[in-house]
């Protein structure tokens, strides 16, 4: 029934032949979900003998623009039944990059958050950790044992200003998204954070962090596990400056960076995982599912991993069984990425099964054994898995993927388990409606602001306020601070551009692999570009081109 009522209302409003605008089925000469971009202005399409009379202007003009929005308004809720919405599953694979299973022989993986999805409970255990850490260990002060983790404060991709003590969200062109800038618990006004970086909203990136988002101004955010760092790291300068106290922002970062550094060294993390894989450990048994798959259909599979092998060895033992090494032709632990992508003098040492190194020299990687360290050079020379026909997933879009296809060719998957709410959000009746009828809006104040007496520039102000308000609804849908990990607004974020630049594919979970046969071939949607925009449906929801026709630009010119 959704395709019934989109198809009724593309009835009502058919492309104009001229420029690819909407016409009524009638023989209303004008376009009149957006009505003419000015006095005198026509649809090229439109009857030459009877043109649509132009308001004439004060109050008769204001209702003209008023009767374009109702009429668009219209529009909006004819194309967008309740049966629309639920349009994308959470569980279906997204594909950058057109790529077919049929031609990958070789699959690898990494471990954590992807071979093991976690539980959000973590979370909380690493967080109280390393605020204690900081507060029996480094001495800060005792009032931080008041905060607690805050699952709904911050997502992942963030950017944090070291000097500046902000964290923020930052677009794929490098600029700040207003009302998305934090320093501790507290938003900083937009007027204050276009002050600080010289009287713009723009990052120099280039200048203040390397290609693995590590600073040295600027660190990106960009694994799972940084989620309760970003909390900490927030409320421990939440205290600092809600008590007056001075300090230096570079050392209390690398604290705070420390402190959650050795949660993972000391084996804490492991420690709590291990003691209770049912409550910490989700989804073993599609992991189990998606490895005897690909094995049985002749694939070869192979583990690189930062974890060490008693972790990961318990970890697939409780998802796959004793027997999970004979799954994998090759398995590499502690393999410090992403430097193991990029160094070649590490070499490869064999661990026997209680974890001790042997000191023989490595000419062959077997099946069954495990190795640690070592170096893709070496990797690719012993086995001569190289190029496209390899397929690798992780969950970092850097330490994991990004030299993997961008030096190696290596075909790569990522893993984001945020995926699965963002899209059940998108799937929601009040985002699909908040979204549409903000783009209709965009449309028509794009359309309109060729209308310059104070009348109208009142009712488009009155727009732009409304368009405001309406996005930042939609941003709260996701995270009241943030907003969705994928978008700022209308731009996609920094996160999102690294996304679509480091992986052919991505998706919530490994297991969503279970839905698709070894040899589909995934097909990337032709997106619009700005040019294309008035071949595409937004089109219909906004009554004209994106553009106004050049010939009603031309007094402007």
């Amino acid at each position: 029934m959704a395709g019934a009522g989109l198809r009724a209302a593309a009835r009502r409003w058919l492309p104009c032949r001229g420029h690819g605008g909407p016409r009524a089925s009638s023989s209303t000469p004008s376009c009149p979900g957006c009505g003419p971009p000015g006095p005198g202005a026509h649809c090229p399409s439109a009857p030459r003998s009877a043109p649509a009379p132009a308001p004439a202007g004060g109050a008769e003009v204001s209702a003209h623009l008023w009767a374009r929005y109702q009429d668009m308004r219209r529009l909006v809720h004819d194309l967008l039944p309740p049966e629309v919405c639920s349009l994308l599953n959470p569980a279906a694979i997204y594909a950058n990059n057109e790529i077919s299973l049929r031609d990958v022989e070789v699959y690898g993986f990494d471990y954590d958050y992807t071979l093991a999805q976690y539980a959000d409970a973590l979370h909380p255990e690493i967080f109280t950790a390393a605020r204690d850490i900081l507060i029996e260990h480094y001495k800060y002060p005792e009032g931080i044992r008041k905060y607690d983790y805050d699952p709904s404060f911050a997502i992942r991709g963030l950017h944090y200003d070291i000097q500046k003590s902000l964290l923020m969200k930052i677009d794929a062109f490098h600029y700040v998204q207003l009302g998305t800038a934090y320093r501790g618990l507290q938003p900083v006004p937009d007027e204050e954070v276009i002050d600080l970086y010289g009287g713009t909203q723009h990052i120099p990136l280039y200048q203040m962090s390397g290609f693995y988002g590590k600073g040295p101004s600027i660190k990106q955010f960009m694994d799972i596990f940084s989620l309760p760092e970003m909390a900490l790291l927030s409320c421990v300068v939440d205290h600092f400056l809600g008590h007056g106290l001075e300090f230096d922002q570079a050392h209390l970062y690398k604290d705070v960076t420390d402190a959650i550094r050795d949660v993972h060294v000391k084996g804490l993390m492991y420690q709590w995982i291990e003691r209770d894989m049912e409550k910490y450990i989700l989804r073993g048994d599609e992991t189990f599912a998606v490895l005897s798959r690909l094995v049985a259909h002749g694939k070869q599979l192979f583990l690189i991993t930062n974890s060490p092998f008693s972790f990961v060895d318990k970890g697939m033992r409780h998802m796959v069984g004793p027997d999970w090494r004979q799954l994998f032709d090759v398995v590499i632990v502690q393999a410090d990425k992403p430097s193991f992508f990029t160094d070649r003098r590490k070499p490869f040492r064999k661990l026997d099964e209680k974890g001790s190194l042997h000191w023989d020299r490595i000419t062959s990687l077997e099946k069954g054994k495990i190795y640690r360290q070592g170096n893709l050079y070496d990797f690719l020379r012993l086995t001569e898995w190289r190029g496209p026909r390899v397929l690798y997933f992780g969950d970092h879009l850097y330490s994991d993927l990004a030299d993997l296809m961008l030096r190696h060719g290596w075909r790569t998957g990522a893993i984001i388990p945020e995926l699965e709410r963002e899209i059940r959000i998108i799937n929601t009746e009040q985002y699909m409606h908040s979204l549409t009828w903000q783009q209709a809006l965009t449309g028509l104040l794009e359309r309109m602001q060729t209308y310059q007496d104070a009348e109208s520039q009142q009712v488009l102000a009155a727009w732009v306020k409304e368009r405001q308000e309406l996005r930042c609804i939609t941003k709260a849908l996701f995270n009241a601070q943030f907003g969705s990990i994928f978008r700022t607004f209308h731009n996609p974020t920094y996160f999102s551009r690294r996304l679509v630049r480091f992986s052919d594919l991505y998706m919530a979970s490994l297991s969503c692999l279970l839905n698709y046969r070894v040899d589909f071939t995934f097909y990337p949607r032709r997106t619009p570009l700005q040019h294309e925009a008035p071949l595409w449906m937004d089109q219909l929801c906004t009554g004209c081109m994106k553009t106004p026709f050049l010939s009603d630009m031309a007094h402007i010119r």
